[in-house]
């Protein structure tokens, strides 16, 4: 299970971050799975988990607008990437872009990982302390 928050190192030149050690330890593999995440982030999926996800998706019904929407949004911008010998990986500029980061921090979301703004996830963080 992904737990916790972190502030990982990060080239923004070479797009490269550093997967927490922590976040490595829950991975079968050196490779992982990016998307668009909700609220502008990112979201990052160790390949089994993926493909459970992938399934769910694909049992809605395409007849149906919103389902189709979202099969869109989740897997468009999907892409598999390999992490290096020190779990460092290069995030793609479209992701990059549209979760706009500068300084990034990665937080552990149960069955998946994600990848904020540090500022955006501050927002949004105080967003969920309003939540009753």
């Amino acid at each position: 299970m992904f737990l916790g928050s972190y502030k990982p190192s990060f080239n923004l030149k070479s797009k490269r971050v550093a997967l927490p050690k922590k976040i490595r330890d829950y991975l079968a593999t050196s490779e992982i799975i990016l998307s668009l995440g909700y609220e502008n982030c990112i979201f990052g999926f160790d390949i089994k988990t993926w493909e459970k996800e992938s399934a769910r998706q694909l049992t809605t019904p395409i007849s149906d607008r919103s389902s189709r929407d979202i099969r869109r949004f989740f897997f468009s911008a999907a892409t598999v990437v390999k992490l290096d010998g020190q779990g460092r990986f290069v995030i793609p500029g479209d992701l990059l872009g549209y979760a706009q980061i500068k300084k990034p921090i990665i937080i552990g979301a149960g069955d998946h990982f994600e990848i904020w703004e540090e500022f955006n996830w501050q927002k949004h963080r105080l967003k969920l302390g309003r939540i009753k």
